[in-house]
């Protein structure tokens, strides 16, 4: 008997597990220049107080070294950045996307902010990421993992090119646990989020994959135990936003 092929899930279908890559790719290259647009739509803006709270908990230093990953726009790494101000001293931050589209839009961005040479863009893979071990201070990836093929190869490759003490952080989307507003919830996912793709970047399929994508992602808690598999001590989660979005923290001791 021919061995069955691996899968993986791609929203509600699974697909060859080789194919993930290249179709989650293709969605990020159609929205990518109205990518931060779409997130101020679909979330009436509170991605910024969600990414800020990241920043909260990152609480970066002066000679932080970040590596932002699956972040090709620049959001995180502009915000951590603008949080330092005057004291960024020797702070830098790389970011680290698979999508060439997405990090068109950031370098695009770094240069109206007059930021080259305190951001680097580099493409590459979050489950084989191209810097080297022990490199960073910090790992931050915000609505990314949950588009990897293999979340734990990801999450090991987040531990290795930690420094020890390395802070690792994860926002992502989560399950609202309130029954009621979690109708309301999936009236606005299922419905409203992908008529806005439609209407904004001509891609309704490409949100409806997000939307559903989200909901095939690990709970909290079993996301928490894969980042102990992967290595990392101290993991805590906080939910906002009653519950739609969590931030994980786990460190490299």
């Amino acid at each position: 008997m021919k061995d069955r092929e691996p899968t993986a899930s791609f929203g509600f279908r699974d697909v060859p597990e080789a194919d993930k890559s290249r179709l989650v790719g293709e969605i990020f290259t159609s929205v990518a220049s109205r990518y931060d647009v779409m997130n101020d739509l679909m979330s009436m803006g509170i991605h910024r107080i969600w990414k800020d709270a990241l920043i909260d908990w990152l609480a970066p230093t002066p000679a932080m070294q970040l590596l932002d990953v699956a972040g090709g726009t620049g959001d995180i790494a502009f915000r951590f950045l603008d949080r330092l101000g005057a004291r960024a001293s020797t702070a830098h931050a790389t970011v680290c996307d698979i999508n060439e589209g997405m990090l068109g839009v950031g370098r695009q961005r770094s240069r109206q902010r007059h930021l080259e040479s305190r951001v680097t863009f580099a493409c590459g893979d979050a489950e084989q990421l191209p810097m080297a071990d022990a490199s960073f201070d910090a790992y931050t990836i915000a609505f990314g993992i949950r588009n990897v093929t293999h979340i734990d190869r990801a999450l090991k490759e987040a531990r290795r090119v930690l420094k020890p003490r390395g802070h690792f952080l994860c926002l992502e989307f989560s399950k609202v646990d309130d029954p009621l507003l979690g109708r309301l919830y999936d009236l606005w996912s299922f419905n409203v989020m992908p008529a806005i793709g439609q209407a904004v970047t001509n891609d309704r399929a490409a949100y409806e994959y997000l939307v559903e994508s989200i909901r095939r992602f690990p709970s909290r808690e079993d996301f928490a135990a894969m980042i102990d598999a992967a290595g990392f001590k101290r993991t805590k989660w906080r939910e906002l936003t009653a519950g739609v979005v969590t931030i994980h923290s786990a460190w490299a001791d």
